[in-house]
């Protein structure tokens, strides 16, 4: 019988990365920076492994290929098979991130025979400053993309957006974007490692070399236009569901609660994904999720009682699940 999850920690050490994340998992400090934490993944090979109750030691790829629809729900096994569809992240950007862009599902599967990547991003922390690029600040040609790719400008044209803790963009694929310095974030996306990377700074990676560049592939894989709005607005509660996100991928909720809150999920029919952003949290009886910790309730599980636990009694949650259109 199914119940809900909790994973074992899978950081990832990157160049650009800080020392938040391993603070924020109570981890001990360490010299080498931490860019990544994979909080929910099926990727091959970096597959999360469950942490707590009898399934311990097993991995997410398998218990979906195993469970199926009681896993998944039913209408995203019809949709996807038993594959699963998301990969859910934190990520610490001590030094900004390249420009990059992700191709969609058409171009991705006739290129790399996957699906592409569509993402959103939600603002954790933010130091003083910091801010995103996130889409076009004026309208340019392939031809002109190229040149200020050659001679570094092409930073000029990028829309810049100065963050704080609650904000959250929606990413599209084909949109142009990076995570720049002291921005921590909670990163929901399609579970796809398709990146094209465009600019890095003339940056080394952790190896010493010059990372790869992907800019001739990210030519056709871009939308050039200039759009409206970037972030998303949407509506901050307390102790009621704050809709953040909604599309075709996934949806996004954000919980802010100081009393139980009963959660009854089975009419979504998926699996729905719990990320603590603050404050401790009861999931049920049997699982406590800290900061920084995620949670996977599987679909069969119809639904959840979320308690806020602690000294201030308070928690901050997002909630993730596909919608069955």
């Amino acid at each position: 019988m199914l119940y809900p999850l909790l994973f074992q920690t899978n950081l990832f050490p990157i160049v650009w990365g800080g020392h938040r994340l391993r603070q924020i998992k109570g981890m001990s400090p360490a010299d080498e920076p931490v860019g990544e934490s994979w909080e929910v993944s099926a990727v091959s090979g970096k597959e999360s492994i469950v942490a707590n109750g009898p399934l311990a030691g097993r991995n997410l790829r398998e218990l979906t290929a195993e469970y199926g629809a009681d896993m998944l729900g039913k209408h995203v096994q019809e949709r996807f098979g038993n594959e699963f569809p998301l990969l859910v992240k934190f990520i610490d950007a001590e030094k900004d991130l390249s420009i990059q862009v992700h191709p969609n599902d058409a171009l991705a599967m006739e290129r790399h025979g996957c699906m592409g990547k569509t993402e959103m991003w939600y603002v954790v922390d933010a130091k003083p400053g910091a801010y995103l690029y996130v889409g076009f600040s004026e309208s340019i040609s392939a031809e002109e993309y190229q040149r200020r790719v050659g001679d570094g400008t092409i930073c000029d044209v990028l829309a810049k957006h100065f963050i704080r803790p609650g904000d959250a963009f929606f990413i599209p694929a084909g949109r142009i974007h990076a995570i720049c310095g002291g921005a921590l974030i909670a990163e929901i996306q399609q579970s796809s490692e398709i990146t094209y990377r465009i600019y890095d700074y003339d940056r080394l990676g952790m190896d010493g070399k010059p990372r790869e560049l992907h800019t001739e592939l990210a030519v056709d894989a871009l939308d050039y236009a200039v759009h409206k709005e970037y972030s998303i607005n949407y509506l901050r509660q307390e102790n009621v569901p704050s809709i953040v996100c909604g599309c075709e991928f996934f949806s996004v909720n954000r919980l802010c609660i100081n009393h139980a809150m009963e959660r009854r999920l089975g009419h979504i029919e998926s699996f729905v994904i719990y990320m603590c952003l603050g404050g401790e949290c009861r999931i049920g009886e049997s699982v406590l999720l800290t900061h920084g910790q995620t949670c996977l309730v599987p679909a069969s599980c119809s639904g959840v009682t979320l308690t806020p636990v602690g000294e201030n009694g308070t928690a901050e949650l997002l909630e993730v699940y596909i919608e069955n259109a």
